[in-house]
């Protein structure tokens, strides 16, 4: 896995190695996450059709299964963010790998239960395996992109996660009453063990590996940066919303005042947390994204309003039976699938989510008409809108969110996205039980479909009047300049700067050096920024190597890190393009784990450690350069990460302050490769020496 950085602040992106023939998105890459993505949507729906059997089996009332759904439900809407965040903490691929090993084993015990309490049991552990995938693989999507270049991932790679979703939803029925209607109600959850060990063995070894973790971290250091008091918070007050929605049209006020207080307490806390679960501060920063979540929301709640609704209408008003209904509705799914494969073609977002509130609002008035002798044909002619608007709406948001998060934070935002989902899912549960509440007939349905003409009413306003959105494009494939320092580097080239048209070769230094009089810089390996760059193991494994070095001949040795105290957050000013991102996030805070030196470079007594608040080893708040001078040292050995940042600047600063330089070529790491390339062959050599760590014995005999 790599991750690249950008400006001081290392932004997560996937591997670029690609498949066989090349392909940063190929299907090697992409089957694992869309088979991964599917599991959610394959629970949600092939557990309708055995929810009957199951009662017969366990003889209980149908009611009681009921629980089935819910439970994965209230689960999946916990688990999709909190998913997100360990995966920012711990790699998208460790945590898709652990969230398909419990949903296999979850499918195991569901097959195997003998009464209600372990169906449910094997619900929420499906309901938080099923939760690792999809924001899993938007982190994995957007690591990959950034690593090859692109702002953007090929349309249809986000597109994709939208169809395998809807095709899953659009089939999940039939295939549901067809495998549970022949080999009983147990196939409803062994489904998951096919399917989730395909996405495993795909994943295992398709997916590039994350980068190695740091040790050291104490719990309480983990518990901090994963914010489990923010997630514990987030849940109770989920929770309680959750309760006082299924429990309508009888309101429990008790689960609602807990709603909020719970809430205000979540903000409260979030407000003061290093690095916080729910970014409060993000989400009043970042209207467009607040936006996106609502809009969601809403749209889903009157897609899954006809779900629910329509499918209870046609049992009770047209005598259809559960497995005719679902039959009906595929259509519905069918052309979702269809329709995000085709949004995910356009590059207009705006036309897109203006087309899908159209066609909710237009469905919602198509469907007040609808009576028990209305054709069936009418009907699944009725779902089609909101077939439509299904599939495009969830691209477009999708790609909104993708543009809007932050890209260390977009595991996070990407399991927000489909917690609104969730929420809107289960208050369109609601809004059907308030509406037959008594009982189901033409009445109810006509309630209901005023209810989708008001929300379709609010969505289309909301992406109207959304100016932000004009500017949002989607499916870009080109390459862009991320704000990273070698734009800046970059910049000279296109000035006609000659240091970078001349073809100056790595020598090897023939000058000797004094070792009293020599420091060793190992720069910036720490564990978020280690992850920035590609083969980052092997780049610690030569900076260890020249550590060994340092150590035999007693040359000094510097270890340089960024980290900000909260009086450095407090002191960027907006106007700075790479730390004020770094700032508003509180991100590579002093004493936080991602600030820390990586342990496989032990700091020593006597050894000088630098924290820096700016790219430069000799920016101007670390002393370095007064430091060197005292001790008499005017001659240095870089190595660091990355090369176009912290190395870079470290090279000018001490070109111009009359060090003499040797740069370790093999020791150094880039995002970008060729990056590196230009600056150690054709930059560099201007002002130091270029060498590799196998150099360093020749040099050292001269020490």
């Amino acid at each position: 896995m790599k991750v690249i950085a950008r400006g001081a602040v290392p932004v997560p992106v996937s591997g670029a190695h690609g498949d066989r023939r090349g392909k940063p998105f190929g299907a090697r890459f992409v089957t694992p996450l869309y088979t991964g993505a599917a599991l959610n949507p394959v629970n949600s729906s092939v557990i309708a059709t055995a929810l009957v059997p199951i009662a017969a089996s366990l003889d209980i009332p149908v009611g009681r299964t009921a629980i089935l759904i819910s439970s994965l439900y209230l689960t999946s809407a916990i688990a999709q963010p909190a998913a997100g965040r360990l995966a920012e903490v711990f790699g998208p691929r460790r945590v898709f790998l652990t969230g398909t090993l419990i949903v296999l084993a979850a499918g195991v015990i569901g097959a195997i239960a003998w009464n209600l309490p372990v169906l449910v049991l094997s619900r929420v552990l499906i309901g938080a395996g099923t939760s690792a995938a999809y924001p899993s693989a938007m982190l994995l999507i957007r690591r990959r992109a950034t690593a090859v270049g692109l702002q953007d991932p090929p349309g249809n790679v986000l597109g994709g996660l939208a169809v395998a979703g809807a095709a899953t939803v659009a089939i999940g029925p039939a295939v549901g009453g067809l495998l549970v209607g022949g080999l009983g109600w147990q196939t409803a959850f062994l489904v998951n063990v096919p399917a989730a060990g395909a996405a495993f063995a795909m994943a295992l070894l398709w997916i590039d590996k994350d980068p190695a973790r740091a040790g050291g971290r104490s719990p309480r250091e983990l518990a901090v940066r994963i914010d489990v008091v923010g997630m514990a918070g987030f849940a109770g007050a989920l929770t309680s919303l959750l309760v006082f929605l299924t429990g309508l049209p009888t309101p429990d006020w008790t689960a609602l005042a807990a709603a909020v207080v719970l809430a205000g307490a979540l903000v409260a806390w979030e407000l003061r947390a290093a690095r916080p679960f729910l970014d409060v501060r993000l989400l009043a920063s970042k209207p467009a994204l607040t936006r996106t979540y609502l809009r969601n929301g809403l749209t889903l709640m009157g897609t899954y309003v006809i779900l629910y609704g329509l499918t209870q209408w046609l049992e009770a008003a047209h005598g259809l039976s559960a497995y005719q209904a679902g039959l009906v509705l595929v259509p519905m799914g069918a052309l979702s699938a269809v329709t995000a494969r085709i949004a995910s073609r356009r590059t207009s977002v705006r036309g897109v989510l203006i087309g899908s509130a159209v066609l909710l609002l237009l469905g919602a008035a198509a469907a007040l008409p609808l009576t028990a002798h209305t054709p069936v044909a009418a009907v699944v002619a009725v779902t089609a809108l909101f077939g439509l608007t299904s599939g495009a709406s969830t691209v477009a948001n999708q790609t909104v969110l993708y543009r809007e998060s932050p890209p260390e934070s977009v595991g996070t935002a990407s399991g927000l996205l489909r917690t609104f989902g969730y929420i809107g899912s289960i208050a369109s549960a609601a809004i059907t039980g308030i509406a037959f509440h008594s009982r189901v007939d033409d009445t109810g349905l006509h309630r209901i479909s005023w209810s989708l003409v008001a929300i379709g009413a609010v969505v289309l306003l909301m992406t109207v009047f959304d100016r932000h959105l004009a500017g949002v494009r989607q499916g870009s494939a080109a390459a862009v300049d991320p704000p990273t320092p070698h734009d800046h580097t970059a910049e000279p080239h296109r000035s006609g700067d000659p240091r970078l048209s001349e073809s100056t070769d790595m020598t090897t230094p023939a000058q000797p050096v004094v070792a009293s009089r020599t420091a060793l810089l190992l720069m910036d390996f720490q564990p978020a920024v280690l992850a920035a760059v590609p083969d980052g193991e092997a780049v610690l494994a030569r900076a260890q190597q020249a550590l060994a070095w340092a150590r035999s001949l007693d040359i000094r040795v510097v270890h340089v890190r960024v980290a900000f105290a909260p009086e450095d957050f407090a002191a960027v000013p907006d106007r700075n393009k790479s730390f004020a991102p770094v700032a508003r996030q509180g991100f590579l805070a002093d004493g936080s784990p991602e600030a820390d030196l990586h342990d496989a470079l032990d700091v020593r007594e006597g050894d000088i450690v630098v924290r820096k608040v700016r790219v430069g080893a000799f920016s101007a708040a670390t002393g370095l350069h007064p430091t060197l001078l005292g001790q008499e040292i005017d001659t240095l050995v870089l190595a660091g990460l990355s090369t176009s940042g912290v190395v870079l600047s470290t090279v000018r600063h001490a070109a111009d302050a009359d060090y003499r330089l040797y740069v370790l070529e093999d020791a150094t790491g880039d995002p970008d490769p060729e990056v590196h390339r230009v600056l150690t062959e054709k930059v560099f050599p201007s002002q130091a020496d270029v060498i590799t760590t196998d150099d360093l014995s020749a040099l050292g005999k001269q020490a």
